[in-house]
């Protein structure tokens, strides 16, 4: 059973020239919603939702979108044109794990870790991509564990652990790994050492539910355990990653002419969504 689970990026004001700058960079990237409020966009096969919510929340190095790439002149191309007036977070260069890698975050503020690999191996051109820091150092095994026994259809591909030999604390903490939920591609992976990031509103995951019994569940197992409820939709999990749990057919029902506001009216007053409430507006 499909989720439509994508990642939603939060801008102030500015996700249509975002969505269009990415649109430029990748092949076939098209915006497939524009309205004041939300921009949709694809690259590459996947979704995003770009979301004008104001000045609160921006994004940051703690979700990352991982770039597959297959040639030198690849790789070089994307890195030119994504670090435009950004930050290099780790140079493009050579390192033990890739030949060509690099770490950067863009003009918009969304980071970027580019890699020359094989696209047979990951299957997917881009993949988001989680680094567990500060207080969540040490909790990446978990939490993929978590997400890929709540999601049906889900797999943990692999998991490289850091061993005894790396020492403390590093010993056991995630390497790097990498998973399916819903038939996305995922990765994940513990940062060691002092960061100015952690995870928060900047960038969240959509999932969109059929029924009244999928928002619960989800919304249950999400703020289990130390996790929190927020307003329309929106929680936190107990890593402290955003999610907005969404009844699918809600585009259906704020796009009503007679429904649309009164549905709009009662969302804003929900935390978890009750869609028999929102379709009785």
């Amino acid at each position: 059973m499909q989720h439509n689970l994508h990642p939603c990026i939060w801008y102030n004001g500015n996700a249509k020239e975002a969505a269009g700058f990415y649109c430029s960079v990748f092949p076939n990237g098209k915006i497939t919603t524009d309205l004041p409020m939300l921009v949709n966009f694809e690259l590459e096969g996947l979704q995003f939702m770009g979301l004008n919510g104001g000045p609160q929340f921006k994004p940051n190095a703690s979700i990352s979108f991982f770039i597959i790439c297959e040639t030198m002149e690849e790789i070089n191309s994307y890195w030119d044109r994504l670090s435009e007036g950004g930050t290099v977070m780790m140079p493009l260069d050579k390192y033990d794990w890739s030949e060509r890698y690099g770490f950067l975050t863009d003009k918009f503020g969304l980071s970027w870790q580019l890699m020359k690999g094989g696209l047979n191996d990951v299957k997917q051109k881009i993949a988001p991509g989680f680094l567990f820091v500060g207080n969540q150092f040490g909790k990446a095994k978990e939490a993929v564990e978590l997400y890929s026994q709540l999601f049906p259809g889900s797999a943990i591909e692999g998991m490289l652990l850091y061993t005894e030999q790396d020492g403390e604390p590093l010993s056991g903490a995630v390497k790097h790994a990498q998973f399916t939920l819903d038939g996305n591609v995922f990765m994940a992976m513990d940062g060691f050492g002092q960061h100015e990031f952690h995870f928060n509103e900047g960038i969240s995951f959509v999932v969109s539910c059929n029924t009244q019994a999928e928002i619960d569940l989800f919304w249950n197992k999400l703020t289990a355990d130390g996790g929190a409820e927020s307003m329309c939709g929106w929680l936190k999990d107990r890593f402290g990653v955003s999610w907005q749990i969404i009844p699918a057919k809600l585009g259906e029902l704020m796009m009503d002419k007679d429904k649309g506001g009164r549905a709009m009216q009662a969302m804003m007053k929900m935390k978890k969504p009750d869609i028999a409430a929102l379709e009785n507006a």
